[in-house]
């Protein structure tokens, strides 16, 4: 029998939980609702059910909280990129606090001190420096446009912007992101009317035809920017096309293509192709230069990356005559930021392009004491890895949001290096993890850090010592 959707009027929430939905109680019910902030009463749509919690849509605010703002962005609610746009951000900063603290009380099996105060992003709009938007014939319509639909008006099925949540085949049309600064934009508008007014074929993701796929906009402090267009063949239009761009925007200093004729986006094993400037840009963090790829994993939030990295710096304390590893070190960024305190910085990391640039970054700010290495963290760091490299005294962990592999864990405890930072993108993983390093190490510092300001995510530092 089908769920019957019923409404609850009046519901007070009372907190903020996972995915960036709040939370409300009813008779012993856990109601997860979007868009609603704590210290709302809502009425809400009930439409699923399951044991102990249901999912609920937001209706209607019938008393907003005292923390409700007005987001600026006139595709909230739509987009799901921002989803605590309506959030004061003094309290999503609270929230993400919480949030570590309930992953490692509840989720943990270890003590910890006192969390130290969240920092926070100086930025709150503007301060990613990779976007990427998707082409397709597949424009995601509001109740006005399909009302104009019903009705036989014409309407525009082409489109340029971010997938809808929970719907592969609709895209979102963007007229403005307040996620990425000038000119992103713009660029992302004139590679929409470029290709509108030149009639070339937008993506069909059902039938997998059509010209245009995407567009990547990196850009970096130094002012450098980086243009990547996913095509599925090169050809005179797709030449004329990046040759527009070009001139319509000179200061992009890397316009790259690739070519993707499968039938999903992931690109990073197909070759990248210069079409004009230089295939790389560059960031810069405390004198250093970092050379970022089309490949490149580089935090997206470059000014909070560096407070992040500064964390990782004081709690790793390292000394002069001290060997670090650096796991899951991407670009070699931290292994290069904290390169000139140690002896020797040995990083890990399994993209080969990423260790490639980790190389040309320490050889191009001539830092002499790094080594970086291409593997699978899980079958890479052996015994006979630690005897040939030397056995590190301080480790840094960046692992993905699954955390780390359990033979890193059980490799980890078998060292018995005196410190051990992990930095996590995922406190529910990390405290998972930290049980598991309970045995031989203690936490004595957490600090979180808000890399992503109107969204849910957290990054949190951790310092461990050696019982």
């Amino acid at each position: 029998m089908a769920f019957k959707r019923y409404n609850i009027e009046n519901l007070e929430i009372i907190s903020a939980g996972a995915e960036g939905k709040a939370v409300a109680k009813q008779d012993g019910l856990t109601i997860f609702v979007p868009y609603a902030v704590p210290g709302d009463f809502v009425d809400v749509e009930i439409y699923k059910r399951k044991h102990g919690y249901a999912e609920a849509n937001l209706l209607a605010i019938r008393s907003p909280s005292l923390d409700r703002v007005v987001p600026p962005c006139g595709h909230f609610g739509v987009c799901g990129g921002c989803k605590w746009q309506m959030l004061s951000y003094d309290k999503q900063l609270a929230f993400k606090q919480k949030q570590v603290e309930d992953n490692f009380k509840h989720l943990g099996k270890f003590e910890f001190p006192e969390l130290k105060p969240i920092i926070g992003s100086e930025k709150q709009y503007y301060y990613r420096n990779k976007l990427e938007y998707t082409f397709s014939t597949m424009k995601w319509l509001s109740y006005e446009d399909l009302r104009r639909y019903e009705d036989g008006e014409f309407y525009e099925q082409r489109c340029l912007g971010f997938h809808v949540p929970g719907m592969f085949d609709k895209v979102l049309d963007i007229e403005h992101c307040w996620l990425q600064a000038a000119p992103s934009n713009d660029i992302r508008l004139f590679c929409r009317e470029y290709a509108m007014d030149h009639d070339l074929a937008f993506y069909n993701p059902r039938e997998q035809t059509g010209l245009l796929r995407n567009i990547i906009i990196r850009s970096a402090s130094t002012g450098d920017l980086m243009l990547v267009v996913v095509i599925t063949d090169f050809n005179s239009e797709v030449e004329a096309m990046l040759t527009a761009i070009g001139e319509r925007f000179p200061e992009i200093t890397s316009l790259v293509y690739v070519v993707n004729t499968k039938m999903n986006d992931a690109i990073f094993d197909l070759p990248f192709h210069l079409f004009k400037g230089q295939d790389y840009i560059m960031e810069e963090m405390e004198g250093l230069k970092f050379k970022v790829g089309p490949k490149s994993f580089y935090q997206t939030n470059s000014e909070q990356a560096y407070n992040l990295y500064k964390v990782v710096r004081d709690f790793a304390a390292i000394q002069p005559d001290e060997v670090v590893y650096d796991l899951f070190t991407g670009t070699g960024t931290i292994a290069n930021f904290v390169a000139h305190q140690a002896k020797r910085v040995v990083g890990i990391e399994y993209v080969d392009a990423a260790v490639a640039d980790a190389k040309i970054n320490s050889a191009q700010n001539n830092i002499n004491n790094t080594e970086f290495l291409v593997g699978d963290m899980a079958k890479i760091f052996t015994d006979s890895f630690i005897k040939k490299h030397g056995k590190p005294d301080v480790i840094i962990s960046d692992p993905p949001r699954a955390g780390m592999h359990p033979n890193v864990i059980d490799q980890l405890l078998k060292l018995e290096v005196p410190r051990i930072v992990y930095v996590s993108c995922n406190p529910a993983t990390q405290a998972r993890d930290l049980t598991l390093l309970n045995e031989k190490y203690r936490v004595t510092a957490v600090q979180p850090v808000d890399m992503f300001p109107h969204t849910q995510h957290v990054e949190n530092v951790v310092r461990l010592d050696l019982r």
